[in-house]
């Protein structure tokens, strides 16, 4: 259905892509990926006529294209959804199906036909949960996705490419998006699909491409290969060297943290401990109480009964100030919204805590000048291994992996006792997941404790020392280091204990 061939492309005397190229069969789900910045939104963006190439030809069905305009890609019938969704919130479904190309009859909007048509292709993918007058801002994020399908439906859509789609899905909402993923592909359409999570590749796609710096590494039938073969392909490391050895228990230090009979609105029973050097993880369904819990110890939506305690000191924090003063610290899960200034340099983003005074760091660092500046900001940004043209560069044009580095340097300049991670991982390829699993595990060993949150079990799993399972706002078990998904999933589901729970 799909080739492009030689396919090269520069910005500013750069080449971001070397003569790629790719094909795609019609019914096919084919994987793209690769680390940021491999090149595979450039080539996915030249495909829907976003960027023009250098050099290489697209051929849809046989005839030859060279696109200058998404509008002649989308009447080619090539449709692409992005990380970002481009709709309207405050118009209805079928506003937003047919925004631009709005029936029309005696000059005036044809909303009878606009909802009828757009009827018939949600039935089409057999969607319930929306109705055409349904308006777009009372929409889960999930079927806001399905709005973005149903509207490249609405085109016509030969080739449909899907970039991150799983990035803001809950887990129960990866599984419906991969249901409509193989109807979508039975009803004929290609699809390419990118993404940094190897299961999701497994579980879906035919072929996997793999592309690095730019180039077309391999492509593989992917029933024929492995997730390691994958990996290797990317970034020339092995799939069991993304998570360090955990700690030993001798290798623990003094209790950092204690919680004992937390409360509020939103969870219960929280009783918690946490110890220099260790590693604890956090599992649960959606709406489990996971970040609830991070956001209670944060002081950003506080405990209203029990107790808490940090480094010995009775604190209960009313607020995420009162938490910083005494080293909690909070990655959340939000990096763009919640975690960075992203027009912002680098150097100033990695400063934003400490600058704010009221810091751990800021007190230590009084008589020495106040917060690092200098060679210290640049010695914070080698620590988490940051890749950037530059201290003076803006933190929107970083890669999701770059932009959580800076996030967790901001927070290092404010020398925590405690970090909490919210989906440490979440939008980051995976070079970048080896090095900030390497990362939190040196902080661990260097006397920090440290709390994760996380939706992906085999990162839970392998950085964890020991894992508390939430369920319903309330701690539903403790599993130990090496515990298995099937006893995490046991525990968040209500459905008990297996009689072994670790591997």
């Amino acid at each position: 259905m799909l080739t492009m061939q030689g396919v090269s492309k520069s910005f500013l005397g750069v080449r971001v892509l070397h003569d790629v190229g790719l094909d795609l069969e019609a019914g096919e789900v084919h994987a793209l990926v690769g680390e940021n910045g491999a090149g595979k939104s450039t080539l996915m963006k030249i495909l829907a006529g976003e960027h023009t190439p250098d050099t290489g030809t697209i051929t849809l069905d046989g005839t030859t294209h060279s696109f200058g305009h998404p509008a002649q890609a989308q009447a080619a019938g090539i449709g692409i959804i992005h990380q970002e969704f481009a709709l309207l919130p405050h118009r209805t479904v079928a506003e937003n199906v047919f925004l631009g190309r709005e029936p029309t009859r005696r000059g005036l909007v044809d909303r009878r036909a606009m909802e009828r048509r757009t009827a018939g292709l949600l039935s089409r993918i057999d969607e319930t949960g929306i109705t055409p007058r349904t308006p777009v801002q009372e929409l889960s994020v999930a079927r806001r996705q399905t709005v973005e399908i149903v509207k490249a439906l609405a085109s016509d859509v030969r080739v449909l490419v899907m970039d991150e789609p799983t990035a803001p899905l809950a887990g129960h909402e990866v599984a419906r998006l991969s249901a409509l993923v193989r109807r979508l592909a039975a009803s004929g359409i290609g699809i390419l699909y990118i993404s940094h999570r190897l299961p999701e590749v497994f579980d879906l796609s035919h072929r996997v491409t793999v592309l690095k710096d730019g180039r077309h590494v391999t492509t593989l039938t992917t029933r024929d290969t492995d997730p390691g073969t994958v990996v290797r392909a990317m970034v020339g490391r092995e799939l069991g060297a993304y998570y360090p050895p955990r700690a030993r228990p001798e290798e623990l230090g003094e209790t950092v943290l204690t919680v004992s009979g937390g409360a509020n609105s939103r969870i219960s029973g929280i009783d918690l401990t946490l110890r220099a050097g260790e590693v604890v993880g956090i599992a649960g369904l959606q709406g489990s109480g996971r970040t609830a819990l991070a956001r209670a110890l944060f002081g950003a939506a506080p405990f209203t009964a029990g107790s808490m305690t940090v480094a010995g000191e009775p604190l209960r924090p009313a607020r995420p100030r009162e938490a910083i003063r005494a080293g909690i610290a909070l990655v959340t899960e939000d990096r763009k919204g919640e975690g960075l200034a992203l027009r912002q340099s680098v150097r100033d983003n990695a400063l934003l805590v400490t600058r704010a005074g009221a810091t751990r760091a800021t007190r230590a660092g009084a008589t020495r000048g106040g917060p690092p500046a200098g060679r210290a900001v640049t010695a914070l940004l080698e620590r988490v291994r940051l890749h950037a043209r530059g201290e003076d560069q803006e933190v929107q044009y970083l890669s999701g992996g770059n932009q959580q580095k800076v996030v967790i340097a901001k927070w290092l300049a404010a020398r925590p006792r405690v970090l909490l991670f919210d989906e440490p991982t979440r939008g980051v390829d995976v070079g970048a997941k080896a090095a900030i699993h390497t990362l939190v595990r040196e902080l661990a060993r260097e006397g920090l404790a440290v709390l994760i949150i996380s939706s992906e079990l085999p990162e839970l799993i392998g950085m964890s020392d020991r894992v508390i399972v939430m369920a319903d706002g309330r701690p539903a078990g403790e599993l130990p280091a090496g515990a298995t998904e099937e006893a995490i999933m046991r525990a968040a589901t209500g459905g008990g204990r297996p009689k072994e729970d670790a591997a």
